[in-house]
């Protein structure tokens, strides 16, 4: 069975929030249909609200606190993310920029993107093309087609009535198809790997090693190679 992490980020600010509501109902959704199709799904949860601190520290120091960088390391080495933010102003909301602010520039590169938005009114449901779409474009993840957009009119008792199910039904299809088809995950890329060799870090790539040369690997059979003749 495929193992597959899915980070759900949610930035609304009040508590109880119709943000996370949306925002769980979408990572349900998308687990189901991951479950579907023969996976093992882990879900990270991130309520922005309770690193709102730590975002700004990290914005002003250049440094994430150890809570903030294990948040970031669980968003950057998913294999999908659902992002959901409240509407403010026609735009994502202060906290939301900020998070992906600070997340290194080419870590959500060809990583499937879900994005949705809550707002007071259905007028605001183009905000989440005209700048939450555009953002993740110019970060080069792979947004699906379908963006999911909550008016209170959409909500019945707690729940999603049957237009808003349709549309969290429709782009919870499309994210499983865009995970499905690439490989599992394998994490956060590491800062400190090497992509590169000793030798380029000198600038000698372009220096041939001959066998026996100094520093180099003696060649089979050489004295070197083995025991002194006796």
């Amino acid at each position: 069975m495929t193992r597959r992490t899915l980070a759900v980020i949610s930035a609304g600010l009040s508590q109880p929030s119709s943000t996370r509501l949306l925002a769980d109902q979408l990572a349900e959704a998308t687990r189901d249909e991951l479950v579907r199709r023969g996976a093992e799904v882990e879900l990270r949860v991130v309520d922005l609200r309770e690193y709102a601190h730590d975002v700004v520290n990290n914005l002003l120091t250049g440094f994430a606190p150890a809570a903030l960088r294990e948040v970031l390391d669980s968003v950057t080495g998913a294999d999908g993310i659902i992002a959901v933010t409240p509407i403010f102003s026609a735009s994502y909301n202060g906290l939301f920029k900020s998070f992906f602010d600070v997340l290194d520039a080419e870590s959500l590169i060809d990583r499937p993107v879900l994005i949705a938005a809550t707002g007071g009114t259905a007028r605001h449901s183009l905000a989440l093309e005209h700048a939450v779409r555009p953002m993740f474009s110019y970060l080069r993840a792979v947004v699906v087609p379908t963006a999911v957009f909550a008016a209170p009119e959409d909500w019945s008792g707690g729940t999603a009535d049957g237009a808003l199910r349709g549309r969290i039904r429709r782009a919870a299809g499309e994210l499983a198809d865009q995970i499905d088809r690439r490989l599992p995950a394998t994490g956060p890329a590491d800062p400190f790997a090497l992509t590169t060799d000793f030798l380029q870090m000198l600038g000698r790539d372009d220096v041939p090693v001959t066998p026996g040369r100094t520093g180099a690997p003696p060649a089979p059979g050489s004295a070197r190679a083995g025991s002194p003749p006796g």
